[in-house]
């Protein structure tokens, strides 16, 4: 893995192993720097099943670690914890979900994302972000779906375009993506 080469994103369907190689890459680069690490979580506990998949995370961090819960600022956030600590923000996939709540407009969503992006890649500190890769099934029926897996894509995209390394994990292995080739 190459050293301080940040941000990082990694994406994956659900339970590919995602979380768990950001995790790694988070550990590796507080020991590289000797930083604390502040996992941003975007989940909230709206449901029994939910609360379950929190706490299984909640019980493979590190003791050390700063948890700091924030659904929708996001990238305010960020800029804060990454002042003093290594980022794990986890993940996209819920925030894009906690911000079509309010029922945004297109235009209010971008520019969320650009705030985001911009907030990330400004950062003197690591940052490892996780999301899920929705784009691989096929296309929802339902009008309001179809709108969340853009909007996803859209954020995934955009996240990787500043992005220093991409992977993309399969059945619990991380596949680095080469990176963007020249038009």
């Amino acid at each position: 893995m190459p050293e301080g080469r940040f941000p990082v994103l990694v994406l994956g369907g659900a339970r590919s192993g995602k979380s768990r190689w950001a995790e790694r890459l988070v550990q590796r680069a507080a020991a590289d720097t000797g930083r604390p690490v502040c996992y941003l979580a975007t989940a909230e506990a709206l449901d029994g099943e939910m609360s379950s998949r929190i706490a299984l995370h909640r019980a493979r961090r590190p003791t050390g670690w700063v948890t700091h819960e924030e659904p929708v600022a996001v990238a305010d956030a960020v800029q804060h914890w990454t002042r003093t600590h290594i980022v794990l923000l986890e993940c996209l996939t819920l925030l894009m979900s906690n911000w079509m709540r309010d029922d945004p407009d297109d235009q209010t969503l971008t520019g969320r994302v650009e705030a985001l992006a911009r907030a990330v890649a400004a950062s003197a500190s690591p940052v490892v972000v996780v999301s899920n890769e929705v784009g691989s099934g096929i296309v929802p029926m339902h009008p309001l779906a179809r709108r969340y897996a853009d909007g996803l894509g859209l954020m995934n995209q955009r996240m990787a375009r500043d992005a220093a390394r991409v992977y993309l994990t399969v059945a619990g292995r991380p596949l680095l993506l080469p990176p963007d080739p020249e038009p």
